[in-house]
C-alpha cells in the first residue's frame, strides 16, 4: 500500500459535502483540492483556467446520446490538434493532476469524478455525502436568502443534474451508484464535525493507521 492516503468526496448539492471535506482536511492537516484543480490543470496544460470552468458549466446543457464516445480514456490530445481544448482533453488534464496527487501526498479531493479515476488504487477512501431533499432545501434557503423557495428547489435540482451529467459524460457511469463508494454519510443525521469523525475512523480502520499518532509525530 502507498505511504499516503486520499479522501475523495462526492456530494449532493446542499449536503455540506464541500464543508465536510474542508473540515476533514483541516483536522488531518492535509491538502484540500476542489476548484484549485482547475488552476493546477491550467498551469500544466497552458490552457486558460476560464476554459476549464466553462467546460464544467456547459456539460449539463449538452446532449448525452453519444456519451460513450467521449468517456475518459487517459489519453491527452497534443497541442497541435484542433481538439486540444476540447472538453474531454480538459477533463484528462484534470485527471492527470488528480492521479499525481493521489500518488504523492495525503489530501482531500472534492468532485471531478475523483473516486472513479482512483477506483483501482488501494490508498483511497471514497466518500459520498447526501441528505434528504428537504434538509438540503433548508440548508440552501439559509445560503440563498434572497431567492424564493421555488427558485432554490430548481437550483438544487439543476446542480444535481449537472453533476450527474458530468459524471455520465466522462465515466459512462451513474453518479449515485453506491458501488463507487466506501462509505456514505447522511449529513442531516451527522453534522460536519460528526461526519469528519466517521471519515477519520473509516480511514484508520481501512488502512490500519493511527492518525492521532501520525499527527503527534508531525508536530
Amino acid at each position: 500500500m502507498a505511504d499516503n492516503y486520499v479522501i475523495t468526496i462526492s456530494r449532493e448539492h446542499g449536503s455540506c459535502g464541500n464543508a465536510i471535506g474542508k473540515l476533514a482536511a483541516e483536522r488531518l492537516g492535509i491538502g484540500f483540492y476542489d476548484y484549485k484543480l482547475l488552476r493546477l490543470a491550467s498551469d500544466r496544460s497552458g490552457i486558460s483556467e476560464a476554459l476549464f470552468g466553462a467546460a464544467d458549466e456547459d456539460v449539463h446543457r449538452r446532449r448525452l446520446f453519444n456519451a460513450a464516445s467521449r468517456v475518459y480514456t487517459g489519453k491527452l490530445i497534443p497541442p497541435d490538434s484542433g481538439e486540444f481544448t476540447s472538453d474531454i482533453n480538459l477533463f484528462t488534464y484534470q485527471a492527470e493532476i488528480i492521479k499525481e496527487l493521489a500518488g504523492s501526498e495525503n489530501c482531500v479531493i472534492v468532485g471531478r469524478c475523483a473516486e472513479y479515476l482512483l477506483r483501482d488504487r488501494p490508498n483511497v477512501l471514497r466518500v459520498f455525502i447526501h441528505a434528504p431533499f428537504e434538509a438540503r432545501l433548508r440548508q440552501q434557503m439559509h445560503v440563498l436568502p434572497q431567492k424564493s423557495e421555488a427558485e432554490v428547489r430548481r437550483h438544487i435540482l439543476t446542480v444535481d443534474k449537472k453533476r450527474a451529467d458530468y459524471y455520465k459524460r466522462y465515466t459512462g457511469a451513474d453518479w449515485r451508484d453506491a458501488a463507487h463508494f466506501d462509505i456514505s454519510i447522511d449529513s442531516s443525521m451527522h453534522p460536519p464535525e460528526e461526519a469528519v469523525d466517521i471519515i477519520v475512523s473509516s480511514l484508520e480502520t481501512m488502512f490500519k493507521i493511527n492518525l492521532a499518532k501520525r499527527a503527534s509525530r508531525a508536530e
